[in-house]
């Protein structure tokens, strides 16, 4: 699957070094400036008037090679998984906002997930909900982590139903973290 993993005393690391480089080989990347984060700051997805891309197959590969690699770089969740809503609708803006993350990748292509013997068992949980963030559809959006024994076991953001209230949305992302713990 290319994910490395590698042993040390208590603890277990994995990663996909290698297929992030290759990735940045193949997208021509390797020699990019790195960027320090995976999205700008205030980039307007939604409103778009750039022209549609030529090549619907090139987005599609890119978002599914990055969705891959979200498998241990959960710090790129979000921002992949709002670029892949835009699949049928892609826009230069849409790949450029990719590219960042290319760059992003750059900057940290060996960057590993850690996991540890803490010698417990605990289960915690941590969630955030944005009130109708998401522009494209007035959804909110929720995201939650959860650990086990003090390593992070799973993470998701999903969009929600329309809330009435910001209130409403921060207590349903607080059931799906929970109900994720009660499966733990």
């Amino acid at each position: 699957m290319g994910i490395e993993v590698a042993h040390k005393k208590y603890s277990v690391l994995f990663s996909h070094r290698k297929y992030a480089l290759d990735f940045l080989e193949e997208t021509s990347f390797l020699g990019c400036k790195p960027a320090n984060t995976p999205i700008e700051a205030n980039v307007d997805l939604w409103f778009d008037d750039s022209h549609t891309l030529d090549d619907p197959g090139r987005y599609m590969r890119l978002i599914g090679k990055l969705i891959y690699l979200t498998m241990t770089r959960p710090n790129i969740t979000f921002v992949v998984g709002v670029l892949s809503r835009f699949m049928h609708q892609r826009r230069e803006t849409h790949w450029l906002a990719a590219m960042r993350i290319l760059a992003y990748i750059k900057s940290c292509p060996g960057k590993v997930l850690v996991y540890r013997k803490y010698g417990h068992v605990r289960i915690s949980g941590y969630s955030d909900s944005g009130y109708a963030g998401d522009r494209g559809d007035m959804k909110s959006i929720t995201g939650y982590c959860t650990f086990v024994g003090g390593n992070l076991a799973s993470w998701r953001n999903k969009k929600q139903d329309v809330s009435r209230s910001s209130d409403e949305t921060e207590y349903r992302g607080m059931a799906y973290t929970t109900c994720e713990m009660v499966w733990f």
